[in-house]
């Protein structure tokens, strides 16, 4: 994946653009996928995730590919071991997510060519992630040091590498998070939770493309 830039990013390898918003669809079933997938790529938001502590996770990506794979990338969450790395690939996820920075994990997602994004919270996990090859760092769980912890973080890593925050970020954080140098945001409950609708989950996204756009558009 490439640099962000103005709104959006743009994907080296398909040329596709994606606000800077990673829907994070945890408990999701594969029964529901698609239809969720489709309100969430209507509503604007195309970087989908599933964790793995899903009910068939693996049946969840492909569905969700199938449905919206053309305007879509979808990802695995929740990636903890290299054969998890192996398994999301079979089931044509394009990028992985992780909890935690595991070294192994990330060389094994690019060495299949799927979009690495471990989860960090100290300068030396930021930069081992990196050092292993990250396209990008998921700041986890970023409430625990706010803002002022990441904008010190975001002084000494690479301008160029995307810094998301997730974890206890709300639409009504965006603007202070992005100041202090966030490039975008993982949307967990917040966007989706066991029980909601694709109706529901339509609404959520709206509201959080709208705050997306006011802050970087």
């Amino acid at each position: 994946m490439a640099p962000y830039v103005a709104e959006q990013i743009t994907d080296a390898t398909t040329g596709k653009t994606h606000r800077r918003l990673i829907a994070i669809l945890r408990g999701v079933q594969p029964h529901e996928a698609a239809d969720m997938a489709r309100a969430l790529v209507d509503a604007g938001i195309t970087m989908i995730e599933v964790p793995l502590n899903s009910p068939e996770p693996l049946k969840s990506i492909a569905a969700m590919k199938d449905a919206v794979g053309d305007a879509a990338l979808i990802g695995a969450g929740t990636v903890l071991t290299t054969d998890n790395v192996a398994d999301v690939k079979a089931a044509s996820g394009e990028f992985v997510v992780s909890p935690n920075c595991d070294i192994d994990v990330i060389a094994k997602t690019k060495e299949v060519g799927m979009g690495s994004w471990p989860g960090v919270l100290t300068p030396t996990e930021c930069f081992a992630a990196i050092k292993a090859g990250a396209d990008g760092l998921k700041i986890f769980p970023a409430s625990i040091i706010g803002a002022e912890g990441i904008k010190a973080m975001r002084a000494v890593l690479p301008a160029d590498m995307p810094v998301y925050a997730v974890g206890g970020v709300g639409p009504d954080d965006f603007a202070t998070y992005a100041k202090a140098g966030c490039d975008g945001f993982g949307l967990g409950s917040g966007i989706y939770k066991p029980g909601m609708t694709a109706s529901d989950v339509s609404k959520a996204a709206i509201a959080y493309v709208s705050a997306h756009d006011a802050v970087f558009g």
